[in-house]
């Protein structure tokens, strides 16, 4: 009994990556779309119960989607918005990214502009937009003020901390073979940054998706947050969700071309972090 016990033991502990590992073959993509298929199913079933004026579901929002793109007002809108949006957010990685490997790397830097940096994210910069409509107007530039604002600081934030959690070690070695700051800079620390940087870019694609319906919705009422505050106050819930959706997928579309982007300029990094857990 005992020698049976002994021999099929083994034999059970080597068949549990078997049975685990259908979990692992099953691609994420498929995953995602039977969750938001279910979600979508979800809210057509119990959303038709609901009021029109309080709440509406999937095929209305279609309809209405359709509607708007035959009349050109979506269109008009996303070219409206998304202009200030490259802009504002480009700029701020632009500027957020060197900014944040200077905080990074240099002590006096860190220690001269770190708290101000440090201030103007934990500010609400929103409270700051009729100061900033005073500035530049109620046009392009002031939405992409905005959307710059609200996106530069948790990408030179992320990038910043990103600098300070390089191994020493690393710079020491640098150092010790007589690289220069340069060499050490763009041989060790960006590198071992890029992580850190591609998690500043999605933070502040959140951000700036968030700016620019905000500056929307309290400058020139236009763009896609104008079509939402104008059909939300005409009580048209449908023609409101089909901004609100198509902020969302744009969102999530260049989230996923981030990832993918690190992939490119970091291949290794997905070396590290690409297995999944069962």
């Amino acid at each position: 009994m005992t020698i049976d016990t002994e021999i099929q033991a083994p034999a059970r502990v080597a068949r549990r990556p078997s049975r685990a590992s259908w979990t692992t073959t099953i691609p994420a993509w498929v995953i995602t779309t039977i969750s938001v298929a279910v979600a979508t199913g979800l809210w057509e079933f119990f959303g038709r119960d609901v009021n029109p004026l309080l709440g509406t579901y999937p095929s209305a929002i279609i309809k209405a989607f359709f509607s708007m793109l035959q009349a050109g007002r979506l269109q008009d809108a996303l070219i409206q918005s998304s202009q200030p949006f490259v802009a504002g957010y480009v700029a701020a990685a632009i500027i957020g990214i060197p900014v944040g490997l200077l905080l990074g790397r240099y002590r006096i830097l860190e220690s001269a502009l770190g708290i101000y940096v440090t201030a103007g994210y934990a500010t609400p910069l929103i409270a700051l937009v009729p100061l900033l409509i005073l500035w530049f107007g109620l046009g392009f530039m002031v939405k992409a003020v905005v959307v710059f604002l609200l996106s530069f600081f948790p990408i030179c934030i992320n990038t910043w901390f990103g600098v300070k959690a390089v191994p020493k070690t690393m710079i020491e070695v640098g150092t010790a073979f007589c690289a220069s700051q340069t060499a050490i800079m763009r041989g060790i620390i960006l590198p071992a940054t890029i992580p850190y940087i591609m998690a500043g870019l999605r933070l502040g694609i959140g951000k700036a998706v968030i700016g620019i319906v905000i500056a929307e919705f309290l400058t020139a009422i236009s763009g896609l947050g104008g079509i939402i505050i104008t059909s939300a106050n005409s009580f048209r819930t449908a023609e409101m969700f089909v901004p609100v959706i198509l902020i969302m997928v744009l969102a999530v579309a260049l989230t996923a071309l981030v990832g993918w982007l690190e992939k490119y300029v970091a291949p290794w990094q997905s070396e590290i972090t690409g297995h999944d857990s069962v």
